[in-house]
Order: C-alpha cells, then sequence, then structure tokens
C-alpha cells in the first residue's frame, strides 16, 4: 500500500481498486456497513493503514480514511473527521483508531 496520497479522493479510489470496497460507519458499539447490514466490534476489526487528510483552508475539512479488514472478510473503508470519535463510542474502538506517529 502507498504511504502517501495526493487527496482523500484519490485513496479512496485507489484502494477501492484494491478491493476494500465496504463503507463503513462508526456506531457506538463499533463500525457498521448499512448496506451489508452488519456491525463489528473493535475486537472484530483490524485497521490495516490511516491516513490523514488536511483541508487547505478549512480545519474543519481534516479527515482520517481508515483501511480495514474484518474478521468475517470484508475489506473497506472508514472516513472519519480527526477526534470525531471521542465520544459515544467505546474505549476499545477509539484505542483501535488511534493513530500513532
Amino acid at each position: 500500500m502507498k504511504n502517501t496520497y495526493s487527496s482523500l479522493s484519490v485513496a479512496i479510489e485507489d484502494l477501492q481498486d484494491k478491493g476494500y470496497t465496504v463503507d463503513f460507519n462508526l456506531v457506538d458499539e463499533g463500525i457498521e456497513s448499512k448496506h451489508l447490514k452488519k456491525t463489528w466490534t473493535a475486537a472484530q476489526i483490524e485497521v490495516e493503514e490511516a491516513f490523514r487528510f488536511e483541508g487547505m483552508t478549512n480545519p474543519g475539512d481534516n479527515s482520517v480514511l481508515y483501511v480495514i479488514n474484518t474478521k468475517s472478510g470484508e475489506k473497506g473503508l472508514l472516513v472519519d473527521a480527526y477526534g470525531a470519535y471521542s465520544g459515544q463510542i467505546s474505549q476499545e474502538m477509539i484505542q483501535k483508531l488511534k493513530i500513532e506517529y
């Protein structure tokens, strides 16, 4: 996998081409796929990589793209704003999504 991408849209397109096609969303208990109607806890996923993107003019445009594999074999992406996961989700999920630099 590449270490950097020029933009969030370029990263999503490239990763989808590599098979990361499930669109994940954060929920209280972990992540979900509305399309698949499934939910996974932090223990049921592995974050392969995370990419940070910073908006050119608005700090509110900052986001993180997580590349995720589930233990049941689904591969997909989760896009989240910096720090948005610090509220309602479990501590285990917060640790799973923590980016180390």
